[in-house]
């Protein structure tokens, strides 16, 4: 049994967007729209659908394939700025069981190079209008282990709590273990918190066990919190709080 809210939006639900969407590709804005739609492909966070008419003609390639998806019929696009060409990265549909879906177009994130909500940047996918993410600070007493070996322990964590997600405790460095730390080239992003400036693996035993704490140095305003606060993932480690240990979570998200 979780110990956090789950997601509870039902796949397909469609609901209006009522931030101004924008997004670019080769430095070039090639959508604004103020009328995009929110569907959930799937429970926990939804896509933009986008009119056609709010996006740069210009940019699109017809790639003259239809295809009957899931959620309707439509035709398979491209995408074209000056000499940089992104085949099959949209659909536009043409008919649609959804209300409001017809007549728009569905880009793979990555297809284009930045997206925006009003002026602010988003990472990853769209942002929930549904999910809650607080950082709160707290007393409770938080270990992590591994294996036995104490990676962290603080009775001044920050909490956050984030909807569908296990509770992630972050720690000051200085109650942190760092001699089990390696620094990691990965980087990660979450709509929610932005994009990781620190990742560690954890050697434990003569094991190396990859990417397993994370930190954000310039968070999203609203998670400022959480600067300069190390972090580990719940379902690769031991967490005890208040002298009780949970069970590790199946979820995996930064």
């Amino acid at each position: 049994m979780n110990d956090y809210p789950q997601a509870i939006v039902p796949v397909n639900h469609v609901e209006p967007v009522p931030r101004r969407i924008r997004a670019t590709l080769q430095g070039s804005v090639v959508i604004d729209s103020r009328n995009a739609r929110y569907v959930w492909e799937w429970p926990y966070f939804p896509q933009y659908y986008i009119p056609i008419t709010d996006i740069d003609p210009e940019i699109l390639i017809d790639e003259e394939h239809e295809e009957h998806l899931r959620r309707g019929t439509a035709r398979r696009l491209g995408v074209r700025v000056g000499a940089e060409e992104r085949r099959g990265v949209a659909h536009h549909y043409i008919a649609s069981d959804l209300e409001g879906i017809t007549g728009t177009v569905r880009f793979d994130w990555s297809a284009l190079d930045s997206w925006f909500e009003e002026e602010e940047e988003v990472f990853v996918h769209p942002r929930n209008p549904y999910t809650r993410v607080d950082a709160l600070r707290s007393d409770r007493r938080v270990r992590i282990e591994l294996d036995g070996v104490v990676l962290a322990e603080s009775s001044r964590t920050v909490m956050v709590f984030e909807t569908g997600l296990p509770t992630r405790y972050y720690f000051d460095r200085l109650d942190v273990h760092l001699e089990h730390l390696r620094a990691s080239d990965t980087v990660t992003s979450c709509p929610y918190k932005g994009t990781t400036s620190s990742y560690w693996s954890v050697a434990v035993d003569g094991s190396l066990l990859p990417d397993l704490a994370w930190a954000y140095d310039f968070p999203t305003r609203q998670l400022l919190p959480i600067a300069g606060l190390v972090a580990f993932y719940n379902e690769k480690v031991d967490v005890t709080v208040d002298g009780t240990r949970l069970e590790r979570p199946l979820t995996h998200f930064s």
